[in-house]
């Protein structure tokens, strides 16, 4: 590589990468003032303010032409920028929730806002990717991250279960990812993703070492999708970590994941014949689709119950990407935006909640019995959520499932989009049961711990789930927001390359 033109460069790169180096400077002010002044309360503004502020950039970038910096190893501007936007609004809502929620279980530490600042820029790095290597140091910057803040609460067992399983199964995954990564490179002979395209087309075969690092490459994403079979840490750790950072891990890292996966099969597999790798996608659509659902049906806790529909949204957006289509990319990344506003919402509420002194471990659906009527702004934004997640017309998540579906059938697999209806379908039953017990249960069916707790909400908290529920009700009907993701995929893929 040679960098005699860095400083020629320098202002054009920060500008493109603007938004994470806001991030990696905000993590660092968090963890050094935290040195100074333990568990100063400032430090969540100065995350919160980081995640702003990359906001406003990129949504000023959503327009503009694709480009790369840093020596091509990230992508910035248009697609680029969705993709940050949606990430960074998690984390900003996961920053806004977190604070009274950390308060309430006596845990509110500064570090969990540098953490949550890193594992975001993690995130961003990934989602970005334009080389293997910078998705491997996305992929590990986010997950170690992920991994202390999922055992936060040392002194419960659920914690530290959730955060072990999380950093053994994780550890093992990015092995097959590494792996995978090595063997892609000894097949192309480069690391970068358009480069990877044209040494398809130089050596005009795929050979079985290049087959075998994409197999072991796509079992490292699928494990950070929860792609069934890939998925069997993603119950327990929902469950035992606390609540706003579980909808953390399962929004911004998920479009962090699906994002790269993208750029992969967009920029990295063009040339490479879309069937010989759409029939293993279907496979694992399908199976993620129906045994997500059929297991969520039988759960009766609340986050056990969003972990496995996590698992079958997961599904939802590989049937998007089995097409193999521009149309089919542009529904996947339309639809991360979508999921990220219904689950940040649903875990939301949850955290608002919660009673039972366990981050929600050992709360069960029945526990709530009419707390709807008691209160009354949750119990209609968890309505928005629920409806949303079924893909319930004209809520937000209707829209999105059109997006992901559509593009398959245009590809010929027709019999995937039915099966996903089926199956979005099936998912009614277990989120109008959230709905039943909170407005057609009375309140004496409830724990007798649940009447006698208060379950204050804060101003902030509130703006955050009502924000949440309004976008999800209106963004269906905005169609900039759709015909944006059509413009990052319609051109010509090598046309489009920097």
């Amino acid at each position: 590589m040679d960098i005699s033109g860095a400083y020629d460069s320098i202002l054009y790169d920060i500008a493109g990468g603007f938004s994470l180096l806001v991030l990696l400077l905000a993590g660092i002010v968090c963890i050094v003032w935290d040195i100074f002044e333990n568990d100063e309360p400032v430090l969540p503004f100065v995350a919160a303010m980081a995640c702003v502020v990359g906001i406003v950039w990129e949504v000023r970038n959503l327009d503009a032409g694709s480009s790369t910096v840093f020596y091509d190893s990230i992508r910035a501007y248009g697609l680029a920028s969705y993709i940050n936007i949606t990430i960074l609004l998690s984390a900003l809502a996961t920053v806004i929730l977190s604070v009274p929620y950390l308060k309430r279980i006596k845990h509110g530490y500064g570090e969990v806002y540098a953490l949550i600042v890193f594992a975001t820029a993690g995130a961003v790095m990934m989602g970005t990717a334009n080389s293997l290597v910078t998705v491997f140091v996305g992929l590990e910057t986010m997950s170690i991250s992920l991994y202390i803040l999922a055992g936060l609460v040392r002194r419960d067992e659920g914690g530290i279960e959730s955060a072990l399983k999380y950093f053994l199964l994780g550890a093992f995954s990015t092995g097959f990812f590494l792996y995978g990564i090595a063997l892609l490179y000894g097949a192309t002979g480069t690391m970068y993703l358009p480069e990877m395209a044209s040494g398809f087309i130089e050596r005009g075969e795929l050979t079985l070492l290049f087959w075998a690092g994409i197999a072991l490459f796509f079992v490292g994403f699928l494990f950070k999708v929860s792609a069934v079979p890939f998925h069997m840490w993603t119950p327990d750790v929902y469950q035992g970590a606390p609540t706003p950072l579980t909808g953390y891990m399962s929004t911004a890292s998920k479009a962090a994941a699906f994002a790269a996966l993208v750029l992969v099969l967009y920029y990295g597999l063009a040339p490479m014949p879309v069937a010989a790798w759409q029939t293993a996608l279907a496979v694992v659509a399908l199976v993620t689709m129906v045994l997500g659902n059929l297991l969520a049906l039988v759960q009766n806790n609340a986050k056990r119950m969003l972990a496995y529909s996590s698992i079958a949204h997961a599904g939802y957006v590989l049937v998007a990407l089995t097409a193999g289509t521009s149309q089919g990319y542009a529904g996947a990344v339309y639809y991360l935006l979508i999921y990220s506003l219904m689950n940040i919402g649903a875990f939301g509420v949850m955290a608002l909640l919660e009673w039972d002194d366990k981050e929600g471990r050992l709360q069960t659906i029945d526990s709530l019995a009419g707390i709807g009527f008691r209160k009354p702004l949750l119990g209609v934004a968890m309505g928005v959520f629920m409806f949303s997640l079924i893909g319930f017309p004209p809520f937000g998540g209707f829209f999105g499932k059109v997006a992901v579906f559509a593009p398959a059938i245009e590809a010929g697999y027709t019999w995937l989009a039915i099966a996903g209806v089926l199956a979005s379908a099936l998912s009614g039953y277990y989120y109008l049961r959230v709905l039943y017990v909170f407005w057609m249960r009375t309140e004496e069916q409830a724990d007798p711990a649940v009447r006698a707790r208060a379950f204050p909400v804060s101003f902030s908290s509130a703006a955050v789930v009502v924000t949440c529920a309004l976008v999800l009700l209106v963004i269906g009907f905005i169609p900039y927001v759709r015909d944006l993701t059509q413009i990052y995929f319609d051109a010509s893929v090598f046309a489009t390359m920097p």
